[in-house]
């Protein structure tokens, strides 16, 4: 039996250390060194094969490869138009959320290349996920199943079918001969990352990992996983609702800022082609409501919010559902501060409309607007469409791409903006400039003025 050698590696930034310490010295984080074993003879990082000239960044042949574009333009956007040949892809996502399902279908039109597709599943047995692809109508003839946890076993696999494209399901579940740790732990996930790495840039093939993520929503192992790779992707959605948001958090081929909007039907995902369609109520509005033009990356989505205010307790409570709840309390406190909403014994609570989540601050006047006319019993009136950033002084400010948002508000019918001063839209939509809160506030009509759908 091979000798081997021990160091310590830390699970946040993947730094190492010859003993083991309560403190990593490089990201001082307690707790986070693990212990990484290797053999004698196995080397843990490439030593440089020779020494290499410096060259001019100008002179470097940046050998840009032809992408390999998928039926599906949500994918395709998200990954930055297309497989980038010899990457490396990591996705990660709640159990249950779609992630197989989901590289299934890539799989299936990834056949579409010269080269077969291998499937490489580490958790199922080959009949479980030739069920699903019966299922799903993804019995393409280029994919191939395997069914492999040795890492060596599936190196072989893949010099031996040469294939275009390798999904591996899961990183976890793979695991080196050669260590001693258990599948799943750091030293393991790091060392079986890191080989599937080098064999994508010397071999030209795309490798997707699966990822399993912690009960916080971060991908489980070491944190140096993620700066392996060249993009990670994170699919979220509500195993109760039927919108799945695949959303890039890093990309080295393309914006990290894209999302791409999928549903999940009895056969599987598809697609989602008319986000508005599908996001937005056909319901007349209502207290309590309002739509808001988001930028998710570069594609404007609108989105309907919703708030409710009903007479509290001695402790009311404050729930948000697709929103930052530490903005909602902001909100609330300039509602009653700056615009003379009595909410302070009120329970309020907030939802984004078809699981959707709402991180940016174009969603305050929205929201704001929402609470108070379900406080008041008002609302908006019809085909209006509201963005804007509230300050805590009750000021409202611009927020960035107010014209591509505008725009897909005229193009989804609508025919009143509620926007910050200072701005202007594309013809056929009426823009209502407000300064302050209190300006939104005097837009609210009587429930009973607005009886026609949206």
């Amino acid at each position: 039996m091979p000798r081997s050698t021990a160091v310590f590696v830390c699970r946040e930034c993947g730094g190492e250390s010859l003993r083991w310490q309560g403190q990593c010295p490089h990201c001082r984080a307690w707790n986070s060194l693990e212990e990484f074993v290797l053999p004698k003879g196995r080397k843990g990082r490439a030593e440089p094969s020779g020494r290499q000239r410096a060259i001019p960044i100008a002179e470097v042949d940046a050998g840009e490869s032809s992408r390999l574009v998928l039926a599906w333009g949500e994918l395709n956007r998200v990954l930055g138009g297309g497989v980038v040949p010899g990457s490396l892809v990591l996705l990660g996502g709640e159990p249950g959320v779609g992630k197989s399902t989901l590289l299934l279908h890539l799989a299936v039109q990834a056949t579409s290349g010269d080269a077969p597709v291998l499937y490489i599943s580490a958790e199922e047995s080959p009949s479980q996920v030739a069920l699903r692809a019966r299922r799903m109508d993804a019995l393409a003839p280029g994919l191939l199943l395997l069914s492999e946890t040795d890492l060596e076993g599936v190196i072989a696999a893949i010099e031996r079918e040469r294939p275009g494209v390798v999904i591996v399901d899961s990183v976890q579940t793979v695991q080196d001969p050669a260590l001693e740790a258990a599948a799943g732990s750091v030293s393991q996930v790091r060392e079986v990352a890191s080989r599937l790495m080098r064999l994508a840039k010397s071999s030209g093939v795309t490798v997707f990992l699966v990822g399993h993520v912690t009960k916080e929503g971060a991908i489980a192992g070491p944190r140096v996983l993620e700066h392996l790779v060249d993009t990670v992707l994170y699919l979220e959605g509500d195993r109760h609702q039927e919108i799945r948001i695949l959303r890039a958090t890093k990309n080295r081929f393309g914006s990290a800022e894209e999302i791409g909007l999928l549903a999940m039907g009895e056969n599987g995902l598809e697609e989602v082609v008319d986000p508005g369609a599908l996001l937005l109520g056909e319901a007349p509005p209502a207290p309590g409501t309002a739509v808001l033009a988001s930028l998710e990356g570069s594609r404007p989505l609108l989105i309907e919010l919703q708030g409710l205010v009903v007479q509290g307790g001695p402790m009311p409570r404050r729930s948000a559902n697709g929103v930052d709840l530490n903005r909602l309390h902001m909100l609330i406190a300039v509602l009653q501060k700056r615009a003379g909403q009595a909410l302070g014994d009120k329970d309020v609570f907030v939802n984004v409309a078809g699981g959707m989540r709402v991180t940016e601050p174009a969603a305050d006047l929205g929201l704001a607007l929402a609470i108070a006319g379900s406080a008041m019993n008002r609302v908006l009136p019809e085909r209006t469409v509201v963005m804007g950033e509230i300050g805590l002084t009750g000021d409202v400010r611009r927020v960035p791409r107010l014209d591509r948002r505008l725009q897909e508000a005229a193009r989804r019918g609508f025919t009143t903006a509620v926007v910050p001063a200072g701005v202007s839209g594309p013809p056929g939509l009426r823009l209502v400039e407000v300064s302050e809160l209190g300006a939104a506030l005097r837009l609210l009509e009587p429930a009973a003025a607005a009886t026609a759908p949206r």
